[in-house]
């Protein structure tokens, strides 16, 4: 139950309430990427959602406009020479990722969920992608709250299945206050 139905009724409501609180916060971020660099406030990207749905997904623009289009930031040669000043704070701090609220409050995303990835990515998956596929993606996972970026792809996939298997209320409980503790220590964040 709480898998099919709670879970969706619990982001739902936290995502509201999410974005009335952070409003200004939102405000103030997105002025500040539109004075200090030319293009978009929202950066949007196609990723594929539960049961193989693409939707798009919402940041705050951290990079250049010149950026290669649907490419990962971990896939490109030099990444650092296209992140713009205050997208290496959004990003070091997660702020980039508050757009995501309007994800979850439409569907797309769950507050607790693997991370979505670009289609390239789902064949990394192998004989798992329909696993991966079958539950909501999410804003956070088990994988950003146990070292994000630092560590590798295999250990991130081999985490985004292990939650899968372990849905339930209290590990969300946990990966939920993980992730804010990882996000204020700046751990794992590139």
């Amino acid at each position: 139950m709480y898998k099919n139905c709670l879970k969706r009724v619990i982001d739902f409501l936290l995502s509201l309430i999410g974005i009335v609180v952070l409003s200004p916060v939102l405000l103030v971020l997105a002025i500040i990427i539109k004075v200090t660099s030319p293009g978009p406030v929202l950066f949007k990207q196609e990723r594929m959602g539960k049961d193989n749905v693409r939707f798009k997904i919402f940041k705050f623009r951290s990079m250049r406009i010149d950026t290669p289009k649907d490419v990962p930031t971990h896939m490109l040669s030099n990444p650092d020479q296209y992140i713009t000043s205050v997208g290496k704070f959004m990003r070091k701090t997660s702020l980039d990722e508050l757009p995501q609220i309007v994800n979850i409050i439409k569907g797309d995303l769950s507050i607790i969920g693997p991370r979505p990835v670009i289609e390239e990515e789902l064949e990394k998956y192998g004989e798992n992608k329909e696993k991966f596929l079958s539950v909501t993606p999410g804003l956070t996972g088990y994988w950003q709250a146990n070292g994000r970026s630092s560590t590798t792809y295999e250990q991130r996939m081999e985490m985004e299945l292990y939650y899968i298997d372990h849905i339930s209320p209290k590990l969300d409980f946990k990966i939920f206050f993980k992730t804010i503790e990882s996000v204020i220590k700046k751990e794992g964040a590139i």
